[in-house]
């Protein structure tokens, strides 16, 4: 169990602090939403827990075999519904690989990214669509 505490600071902004470490997270509601816009949202975040998990998992996995995934970049948009109630409807993910195509782990780690906590853990209507480009 991992602790979060989070004290609302007016004008639609929060100080989230991780536990752990003590280390602190901003977010402001959106623009588009009555906020300022000068941070994270909060639904900005589900989408950057989504890139990191599977960076993150996909680097467990790569150090285990002993793979470089240094200059791995992942791209993730938030698309929100247009209709009420407000909410995330499309998160693709676009996953840059240093390896090439035919790289003999290819489909562990792409395996991988898809199995992340933060994946698995997004309700099913969510469009989660992935690519991977390997570019070794």
């Amino acid at each position: 169990m991992i602790e979060i505490n989070v004290a609302y600071e007016g004008q639609l902004r929060t100080r989230a602090i991780h536990g752990p470490s003590k280390c602190e997270l901003i977010t402001d509601a959106p623009v588009d939403n009555h906020g300022k816009g000068e941070s994270f949202s909060p639904t900005d975040l589900v989408a950057t827990a989504l890139a990191t998990c599977m960076a993150t998992v996909m680097g467990i996995v790569a150090e285990r075999k002993s793979i470089d995934l240094m200059g791995m970049k992942v791209r993730v948009e938030k698309h929100m519904s247009t209709d009420a109630p407000r909410r995330i409807v499309r998160l693709p993910v676009s996953i840059e690989m240093p390896l090439p195509a035919d790289h003999a782990d290819r489909a562990l780690l792409e395996a991988t990214a898809l199995a992340c906590p933060v994946h698995q853990s997004l309700h099913p209507a969510i469009e989660k669509p992935v690519t991977f480009q390997w570019n070794g």
